[in-house]
């Protein structure tokens, strides 16, 4: 994934996603349900300026990797992809509703973590280096 150019700047904000059905219930398990919860994450990450690089929907839980505007957080991408395709399934599957009475589709629980292109051990070195170069030239 390349570099993202904004108006004041050039970001590269990825995140690996990792969320859950509540109670782990294994309900996309039928190719259908995991065909709609692809299309209802798809749908909201198009809303929210999110790009999806990745996405597995397995039957009782999602692994994602994401691209988001630089000023959005890990947590507040998934809060909008969670919220936003439960919404969605709610209103395709009324049924579901049997299952997760109180509306709560995706579990409380969740992993997000940053990814970049280039380690922590070459972003050091480079650091480093600048140092290096600016310490040379101030004693020039």
């Amino acid at each position: 994934m390349s570099l993202i150019s904004y108006s004041a700047g050039v970001y590269q904000n990825m995140f690996h996603l990792v969320w859950a059905t509540k109670y782990r219930y294994q309900c996309m398990r039928k190719e259908k349900y995991r065909l709609a919860v692809r299309r209802a994450l798809e749908a909201a990450a198009s809303r929210h300026g999110i790009q999806f690089i990745e996405l597995s929907v397995m039957s009782d839980h999602v692994h994602a990797l994401v691209s988001a505007h630089p000023t959005m957080s890990a947590s507040k991408a998934l809060g909008l992809l969670k919220g936003a395709s439960a919404y969605s399934l709610f209103r395709e599957f009324p049924k579901f509703r049997l299952r997760y009475p109180r509306g709560h589709f995706w579990s409380r629980g969740k992993c997000g973590r940053t990814v970049g292109d280039v380690d922590q051990e070459v972003v050091a070195n480079y650091v480093r280096q600048q140092a290096d170069q600016t310490s040379l030239k101030a004693f020039s």
